[in-house]
């Protein structure tokens, strides 16, 4: 099997991303509403206990939706799949150690962290638009950091749900382009 394939095969059953973008996004939100209106432990117990079940759930949400879920045992691509995810757990230690120190930098800390997180993606499916989430994530990140307030601490949940979740309907419109071409034909946001 050939990269460019490998990469379709990871587009196509994960949609370019859109239902574990949908799900995060939607943990992010919920995350920063309650740092807005309630708790801020619950509101980080919710992100970090809620981010062990993204995968999970973006496997059920694919089965809901009729797809696979996942890719076959001894894909290529699984591999890196399973290197990518372990980046964001690994290192949650750096992240609560900033937010021991200074509450309101838990979400830039995540944020920089997620960004990280998404730049293999742009590799594992092919698409560019991973590399532009994971600037963005990053450079929003350290800018709400520098900017951190204890009074507008929830502002990056806030953002990287709606960012999350905008970029799972551009992955999700994408892939949809992609499979309405004939066969054999790339579109150049994936070249």
């Amino acid at each position: 099997m050939d990269i460019e394939q490998a990469q379709r095969d990871v587009r196509t059953t994960f949609l370019g991303g859109f239902v574990g973008q949908t799900v995060s996004g939607t943990l992010w939100l919920a995350s920063a509403a309650l740092a807005t209106w309630g708790s801020a432990r619950a509101s980080i117990l919710v992100l970090v206990v809620g981010g062990m079940f993204i995968f999970p759930l973006t496997l059920l949400g694919l089965r809901l939706l009729g797809r696979p879920a996942g890719l076959p045992n001894g894909h290529p691509m699984n591999a890196l799949g399973l290197q990518a995810a372990l980046v964001l757990p690994l290192c949650l230690p750096v992240v609560g150690a900033a937010a021991l120190h200074r509450l309101e930098w838990f979400f830039p800390a995540m944020m920089v962290i997620l960004g990280a997180h998404y730049l293999p993606f742009v590799f594992l499916y092919g698409m560019k638009m991973f590399a532009a989430l994971s600037v963005i994530l990053v450079a929003s990140g350290v800018a709400l950091g520098y900017r951190a307030s204890p009074d507008g601490w929830s502002a990056g949940g806030w953002l990287t749900g709606i960012l999350l979740l905008a970029f799972a309907l551009l992955g999700r419109a994408l892939v949809r382009r992609e499979l309405s071409r004939p066969a054999g034909m790339i579109s150049p946001e994936f070249a």
